[in-house]
């Protein structure tokens, strides 16, 4: 499969962006990176590019709406592109803040979702277009986090839309994404990096709803 066809299937290496030390960092949290996973996809052309950025530009705007990603996009099933993980992905590489992405932005988001996909088909050991309890551990593992089986039956719940006790293309992207983001923003807090910290309430509520998700 390809990410890209009159709709785009999307490809993943080693989660993009992180901290920490790979393999695992006291107090259950490590870095998401390239470490233990596929090679990253290399740089597209920019003709390439060009051409994948005017097949999703269906309105001719120059730019691309949340509406158009999840139209091009497939997650290998017949449901639609989570509008979530769609969203997600727009505000990480929308850096004037419209809510689109331009053709300058369009380059690093292509190329990170590229990325995800050759990370998905890595762990998805068995190649049945998903990804079960143990291929999401055995995943979330190598990108250095720390967790418990209880927290991954909690994370498969949370992310299999479909009730088949395994996670599509689209979800595994924001499972992971969330993770990433939501450690970054305990690891600010803990500044003695033991993997505890102490806040009250409202530094709690802070935390929660000054962390971009």
């Amino acid at each position: 499969k390809q990410w890209y066809q009159r709709r785009v299937a999307i490809t993943a290496g080693g989660a993009p962006g992180g901290y920490g030390a790979p393999g695992g960092a006291p107090g259950g949290y490590g870095a998401p990176g390239s470490y233990g996973g596929p090679p990253r996809a290399p740089p597209p052309q920019q003709d390439q590019l060009h051409t994948i950025f005017t097949g999703v530009d269906k309105d001719r705007s120059g730019h691309i709406s949340v509406n158009e990603l999840q139209s091009a996009l497939s997650n290998g099933t017949w449901q639609p592109f989570n509008p979530e993980t769609v969203r997600l992905m727009i505000s990480m590489f929308d850096k004037d803040g419209n809510g689109t992405i331009n053709f300058q932005e369009f380059g690093a988001l292509w190329k990170y979702i590229n990325d995800w996909q050759n990370t998905f088909r890595f762990y998805d050991r068995d190649n049945s277009g998903s990804i079960d309890q143990n291929e999401l551990q055995t995943a979330i593992a190598s990108f250095g986090y720390r967790l418990s089986p209880k927290f991954f039956a909690l994370l498969m719940n949370k992310f299999d839309r479909t009730g088949s006790r395994t996670i599509s293309f689209d979800d595994f992207i924001q499972c992971c994404v969330l993770i990433q983001t939501l450690s970054a923003a305990f690891q600010r807090k803990d500044t003695n990096r033991n993997g505890w910290i102490q806040i009250n309430y409202e530094e709690f509520m802070e935390l929660v709803f000054s962390t971009k998700i």
